[in-house]
């Protein structure tokens, strides 16, 4: 029997399974951009896999989202009002305004910031309008009757077309803003004495200054900063849905949070019973490198490979910050693959080789690669643990430099600020990290901690979501804070009940005592004055 028979043998026996246990259903996708794209596809895919109907909400501007690449995932298209350059040149603005803002200047970086993500807010505001406007579109979706809906909790909407549709749901993220969803929605615990806020830049090694530095943080967060514009959503959701909602309500809905994220790369922290940990899910052994890429490989001799890749949404490296990467690559003995797009370096060294793209996990997985530069983006992060891959760590936005600050507090990496940093300073980081053990025998340790897991990411994140089918729901894993309010949830009022209850009785005590001694003092003077009557 030949390789094909076997492979479809294989898929009708999954799918036969599927249809045997009653656990295919029909998966509704509200999906991102870019990673959030990569990382929601590969899940998407293993579904499929295993026999699962799913359909995409693909908007007409959609700039990762192609049909043409995919094999057994639907789409269902609606228009938009803005073209794919639009919503392409928001986000590489986006991203271009976060990397340039200035994270030194403390009370500065954060208000910049909370603008930008009021910016964001209102752009993913107008995609969910006009979703949820299209009348063709919602009145199919009504028709279809799903089991399951699945989104990112950084791309709202999800939520309210779940609610439309009274289907469960379920979110793929790996972070809020200061974990605001994930604390306030999902219920989840965060202590500042040892759990590090996202966007902190601070490990879960803090000594006492950072972990003043953390509560400050969590203060911010928690009392100033709006991850998205919650009046506006609170009055789009309660316009659609034609009751009075609050947005995070909505969010704090979701039956189960799949978290791209695991302790590798994060500290231990409380989690709970409906939040499961999923980082990477996308890591997988390696494959056989392009031939003229093998051939560059091979040609390193004993010296090896180093990777330099800082992601695929960097456009704004300017000539002066090329040049001193390529000054510090050219002196190393390695050859090196820099995934780079732009004008050549004046200073490229005959011993880098430049590439617009890098199959990153392959490279990272060969034999001869012995470091990784990187912006510290979650995947590449992943993949270098998943290979056992020591790291130089260049962050640019985002968690960026929250990851970095992760892998450099457990000693898999060195971080470096790429505005700052000089040639001698990134070739002397590269030359530690490939010739001090400390670093090769620290990630191998995170290397050997993520593949021994009782199930692999992908398989953890399938079965959750699956669960949540057979049962039509997972609310029986949701903590009771949900239906607390705020002064609950902390114990105000059992706290004031119980002042309420010490005060009385000290009161009825005193109260009681000084009765007790104003009749012992009568009868005292009492027995006197007969006393002296006799």
């Amino acid at each position: 029997m030949s390789m094909k028979h076997v492979s479809v043998l294989l898929l009708l026996l999954q799918m036969s399974c599927c249809f045997r246990f009653g656990i295919c259903g029909k998966v509704l996708v509200w999906p991102m951009e870019y990673s959030h794209w990569m990382n929601l596809n590969i899940i998407l895919e293993e579904l499929v896999r295993r026999g699962h109907e799913v359909i995409v909400l693909r908007n007409s501007a959609s700039i990762f989202l192609d049909p043409s690449k995919q094999t057994g995932i639907k789409f269902e298209n609606f228009p938009v009002s803005f073209t794919k350059d639009d919503l392409e040149d928001f986000f590489t603005q986006w991203v271009n305004k976060w990397t340039d803002l200035d994270k030194d200047s403390y009370w500065g970086y954060f208000p910049l910031m909370q603008e930008m993500f009021l910016e964001y807010s209102d752009s993913f505001e107008n995609l969910c309008k006009e979703a949820v406007s299209n009348k063709k579109l919602m009145a199919k979706l009504q028709e279809s009757k799903f089991d399951v809906l699945l989104s990112d909790a950084i791309g709202p909407c999800g939520e309210l077309l779940a609610e439309l549709l009274k289907i469960p749901f379920v979110y793929s993220l790996r972070f809020s803003p200061g974990h605001i969803l994930e604390k306030y929605s999902g219920g989840l615990t965060l202590p500042p004495s040892y759990v590090p806020m996202i966007l902190s830049d601070l490990s879960g090694k803090m000594k006492f200054m950072e972990r003043v530095k953390n509560m400050l943080c969590m203060l911010y967060f928690d009392f100033w900063f709006q991850t998205f514009n919650e009046n506006r959503w609170d009055r789009l959701y309660s316009e659609v849905l034609g009751r009075p909602v609050k947005f995070y309500e909505l969010v704090g809905k979701a039956d189960l949070w799949l978290i791209r994220s695991y302790w590798d790369l994060e500290f231990p922290r409380p989690t709970l019973p409906n939040i499961h940990f999923v980082g990477g899910l996308h890591c997988k052994p390696a494959q056989p490198l392009p031939k003229e890429m093998e051939d560059f490989v091979q040609s390193s001799g004993e010296e090896g490979v180093v990777l330099f890749s800082l992601g695929s949404m960097i456009s704004n490296l300017t000539e002066e910050r090329t040049n001193v990467i390529a000054s510090a690559l050219a002196q190393l003995p390695q050859k090196v693959i820099w995934r780079f797009h732009g004008k050549k370096p004046e200073n490229l060294g005959p011993n880098t080789q430049i590439y617009k793209w890098v199959p990153q996990n392959d490279v990272l997985g060969h034999p001869k690669t012995k470091a990784f530069v990187t912006h510290g983006g979650a995947n590449g992060i992943y993949e270098a643990i998943h290979h056992g891959i020591p790291m130089v760590g260049l962050p640019l936005f985002g968690e960026q430099p929250d990851n970095v600050a992760y892998m450099t507090a457990k000693g898999a990496a060195i971080r470096l600020n790429w505005k700052t940093m000089s040639s001698a300073d990134l070739l002397n980081a590269l030359k530690t990290v490939i010739h001090d053990p400390s670093y090769k025998d620290n990630v191998m340790e995170l290397s050997r901690i993520h593949h021994d897991q009782p199930t692999k990411p992908l398989d953890r994140a399938v079965f959750w979501i699956e669960y949540v089918m057979r049962h039509k729901g997972a609310k029986h894993l949701r903590v009771a804070a949900h239906d607390l309010t705020w002064y609950q949830y902390h114990s105000l009022d059992v706290i004031a009940f119980l002042l309420a209850c010490v005060t009385t009785i000290i009161f009825l005590v005193i109260k009681t005592y000084l009765f007790a001694y104003q009749n012992l003092t009568k009868t005292a003077k009492n027995k006197k004055g007969d006393k002296k009557g006799d």
